[in-house]
């Protein structure tokens, strides 16, 4: 990790005095307290040499996540919304259950209290039409055994000032906004738009993206469970690859930016010969380019397989043929499609024989529900935005970060991606398992 330099004070919407309904469950049988106070700090950066930052203690860090003794909301006068937003991913509903289930049963919110967005932001914009949906716990019960979101979702810019409008009709306290870095972007347009209105309404984001790119969040959830599917994938390919002579596997992972699910899942099932990813170059022609290295494994072991992630080898398109999605986002070409004509191309130019079997998961991995791990994680996840929400704070994100679940300013992480370290251990580790370097190499 670089050296950074940021600003981790969490705002709040005024003094928290109430006590919170937990007290009475709030000492364990040692007599140690569970509620958590915001001077408890998580150091950002493990590595002394690298901290960099001031506070009282000299290094950055920031404010542990959990439940505080005192809260600023009234439980029995509060409205809350949850809003899913962006691609679909492993665990929304996991998250929209533990987020209904922490307000009413743990705080003691009315069941009818609790409002369901339809439709990403487009549900808080009337000329769509969408309903609000009460979610009850008798509404929520068992959605997290289903893929997908309950709420529903969408991509695309909508008005701040209508959102935040729709907010004060429904005299919304506290909104909890579900999504990757697009949606982060919005919930801090929308807090600053609450905090220039001078309104009393919590924004607290839970960050998702299978991508696992969103920066100051070492994990993201959902990205376990797209593992588990990609591996998968890797096993059949690689099973093609060797049912036939020269039998190529090539599977296109989802990593718009980052490499961090294929290289994980490369490593999770160690099948791979080749892992392509957008952080390092991929030269195609040429005696060190990727065609010459397939053609040297298929001499060698009559198979390969080769992982290349979504947002890999984008520099063989030309930039005139740019477009842009609802949200912004530049439309990647397919470099699986790319790879896989380019591949057939130069084989038949040689007239070698090759057997090609191309598998794309992307969508299967999207909408699956969550594995075991990640059903977990989203329960804490959301467990602790209900924490932060109640206690007055606003405009953060909950994070895991260092084995720990904190609380990083929107300010922070929005508009920043994290990207995987060519020369970290999560990449070398994959160089080393597959032996691609020595496949390059002549």
């Amino acid at each position: 990790m670089k050296r950074m330099n940021i600003n981790t004070t969490i705002p709040v919407l005024g003094p928290a005095r109430i006590p919170s309904p937990l007290v009475s469950q709030g000492v364990a049988c040692n007599g140690k307290t569970r509620f958590v106070k915001d001077e408890y700090r998580i150091s950002i950066d493990v590595r002394v040499d690298r901290i960099a930052g001031e506070n009282k203690d000299g290094i950055l860090s920031f404010e542990q996540a959990g439940p505080r003794e005192k809260i600023y909301f009234d439980p029995s006068k509060l409205k809350c919304a949850v809003v899913t937003c962006g691609g679909l991913c492993p665990g929304l509903n996991d998250i929209i259950r533990s987020i209904v289930l922490e307000l009413h049963h743990v705080y003691g919110v009315k069941s009818k209290s609790i409002y369901g967005i339809r439709y990403g932001l487009q549900g808080f914009i009337p000329k769509y039409g969408h309903d609000l949906i009460e979610l009850t716990p008798q509404q929520v019960s068992g959605i997290q055994n289903t893929g997908g979101s309950i709420l529903g979702s969408s991509r695309g810019d909508q008005n701040i000032g209508e959102i935040v409008d729709c907010l004060e009709r429904n005299r919304v306290g506290l909104l909890f906004m579900v999504g990757g870095d697009g949606t982060l972007m919005a919930s801090k347009a929308i807090g600053d738009e609450i905090l220039n209105r001078g309104l009393k309404i919590s924004v607290v984001g839970i960050p998702k993206t299978i991508d696992n790119d969103i920066f100051l969040v070492s994990r993201s959830f959902g990205f376990d469970s797209a593992v588990d599917v990609a591996t998968l994938a890797i096993k059949g390919a690689h099973n093609e690859a060797e049912a036939y002579p020269n039998g190529i596997g090539l599977i296109k992972l989802m990593g718009r930016h980052s490499g961090f699910l294929a290289a994980t899942a490369a490593l999770a099932q160690p099948d791979a010969n080749l892992v392509l990813i957008p952080e390092e170059e991929i030269l195609l022609h040429g005696e060190n380019g990727l065609l010459a290295a397939v053609e040297r494994r298929l001499a060698l072991r009559k198979h390969a397989v080769i992982i290349v992630a979504e947002g890999a080898g984008q520099n063989f398109f030309e930039d005139k043929d740019i477009e842009h999605d609802a949200s912004g986002n530049v439309k990647l070409k397919d470099i699986g499609l790319f790879l896989k004509a380019e591949i057939s191309a130069y084989f038949n130019s040689k007239d070698i024989p090759i057997t090609l079997k191309y598998i794309d998961p992307s969508y299967i991995i999207r909408s699956l529900p969550a594995n075991a791990n990640d059903s977990v994680f989203c329960g804490l996840l959301a467990r602790d935005a209900v924490h932060a929400g109640m206690a007055g704070k606003t405009n953060l994100l909950i994070s895991f970060w260092n084995n720990n679940y904190v609380h990083v300013p929107m300010d922070a992480s929005a508009g920043r991606r994290k990207k995987m370290d060519p020369s970290g251990r999560l990449w070398q580790s994959v160089l080393e398992s597959t032996g691609q370097n020595s496949l390059f190499s002549v």
